[in-house]
């Protein structure tokens, strides 16, 4: 799961792990506000019950904590102050398709 630039990550992770023969599924929520809002079923079809989670965070990742789960993993960006392009700071923070393909993993 992820939103705005994170797509873009959670995507070719999907790619990635399709690829190999893994059913996952890549969740964009631009609005975590609004799908909180849904019917409870709409809410369990884009995430099912049970299934182990993953979100992909540059900014401050508290706000997906609801929809991962205790079992689910947040990767996100904990500390303020780097300041270059975004794709320079997720290389240089861990925020890389190999490291989401890697997380995932784990979690299947």
């Amino acid at each position: 799961m992820g939103t705005g630039s994170e797509v873009e990550l959670v995507l070719a992770a999907y790619e990635k792990l399709t690829a190999d023969g893994r059913r996952v599924r890549a969740v964009s929520m631009p609005c975590l506000e609004y799908f909180a809002k849904q019917p409870h079923d709409y809410r369990d079809s884009v995430l099912p019950p049970g299934v182990p989670r993953i979100a992909v965070e540059a900014a401050a990742p508290q706000s997906w904590y609801r929809w991962v789960g205790d079992k689910g993993v947040i990767m996100g960006i904990e500390r303020f102050g780097a300041s270059a392009p975004y794709q320079r700071i997720y290389q240089e923070l861990g925020l890389t398709v190999d490291a989401v393909v890697a997380q995932v993993r784990k979690l299947l």
